[in-house]
C-alpha cells in the first residue's frame, strides 16, 4: 500500500504539474471508485470548471483544494497510483478515473484492486472521510510526552498501534517496520510499556525513516504497483533495513531478519537489534 512518503512524493509532483490548472471534465470507469462520494453524480459536476489551487495531504490522503470551496480527496488504497500524461498517450491497464485539464494534460487514477477512491467534498462533508485521522506523521508528529500519553495503558503491540491512523496518520507496514528497527524496539512490545527514552527514540526514528523514504521517492516494490506520476519507480526499496528482507542479514548486526504475523500484518524485525 502506498504510505506517507509515496503519497507525499505524488503530492509534490502534482503540485508542480497541475496547481493552477482548470478541470475540463472527468470520466469514471468504475463506479466503486466513488463509493465515498455522498452523491456520485456530484463528482463530475463539482470538478468540471473548477481550478486546482493547490495540493495538500493528510496521512495517506491526497487533498487537492478547488476554487469553489471544495476539496478533491484521493486515497490510493492497496494498489493505486496517480499518473499524469498528455491526452492521447497510452493508458496503463486499470485506469479507472481520468480527469482532463485545460491544455491537454490528464490525471489518471490507476488502481487494479479498486481499494482506493476519489471524492469531491464540501467542507461539511470532509469529516466523513478525514475526521477520524490523528496528527500527520510528517508535519505534525506528536511530541514525546503526547505520544507517550497516546500509547499509555495500551496492550496492543506497538507495531499495530503505529498502524492505527487515529494515533498518527500516514504510517503503514513498510515504514512502521523500518522506524521500529531504527528505534531498536521489538514490534511485539505492548505499546503501553514504552516510556521515556524509548518514546524519544521512536519519534526520532519515525521522522528519520519518513525523510529517507521521501529522499528516494518512496518505495516501489517488485510488483511496481506504486510509481511516481511520471512513471518512474521510487528507489527506497534498495535501502530498506528490514521490510521484505526475511532471512537476509540485518544491515546493522548481521543477524537474519525474521518475519512474524502481528494482528494479521506481516512484520519484519531483527531479533538482536530489537530485543
Amino acid at each position: 500500500m502506498p504510505e506517507l512518503p509515496e503519497v507525499e512524493t505524488t503530492r509534490r509532483c502534482l503540485e508542480a504539474e497541475l496547481a493552477g490548472a482548470a478541470v475540463v471534465s472527468s470520466e469514471v470507469r468504475r463506479s466503486r471508485m466513488l463509493r465515498r462520494q455522498p452523491r456520485p453524480a456530484d463528482f463530475a459536476d463539482r470538478l468540471a470548471g473548477s481550478t486546482v489551487t493547490g495540493f495538500g495531504r493528510h496521512g495517506k490522503f491526497l487533498v487537492a483544494e478547488l476554487d469553489r470551496d471544495l476539496s478533491w480527496v484521493t486515497h490510493l488504497g492497496m494498489s493505486g497510483r496517480i499518473a499524469v500524461a498528455r491526452a492521447g498517450a497510452p493508458e496503463a491497464p486499470h485506469t479507472n478515473v481520468v480527469v482532463r485539464f485545460a491544455g491537454g494534460r490528464e490525471l489518471r487514477f490507476v488502481d487494479p484492486r479498486t481499494f482506493g477512491f476519489m471524492a469531491v467534498l464540501a467542507d461539511d462533508e470532509l469529516g466523513s472521510v478525514l475526521g477520524g485521522l490523528g496528527p500527520d506523521a510528517l508535519t505534525d508528529l506528536p511530541r514525546s510526552a503526547a505520544l507517550e500519553l497516546a500509547l499509555a495503558r495500551r496492550s496492543a503491540p506497538i507495531k499495530a498501534l503505529l498502524l492505527d491512523q487515529r494515533i498518527v496518520a500516514g504510517l503503514g507496514n513498510i515504514y512502521a517496520d523500518e522506524a521500529l528497527h531504527r528505534a531498536r524496539i521489538d514490534p511485539r512490545r505492548p505499546g503501553g510499556t514504552l516510556a521515556g527514552a524509548e518514546i524519544g527514540r521512536l519519534r526520532t526514528a519515525i521522522r528519520t525513516t519518513l525523510a529517507a523514504g521521501l529522499r528516494w521517492g518512496g518505495t516501489s516494490l517488485d510488483d511496481l504497483a506504486y510509481l511516481l506520476p511520471d512513471g518512474t519507480a521510487g528507489e527506497y526499496k534498495a535501502r530498506l533495513r528490514v521490510y521484505g528482507r526475511e532471512d537476509r542479514p540485518c544491515r546493522v548486526c548481521g543477524t537474519p531478519i525474521r518475519r512474524v504475523m502481528l494482528r494479521q500484518r506481516s512484520t519484519h524485525w531483527c531479533p538482536r537489534c530489537q530485543t
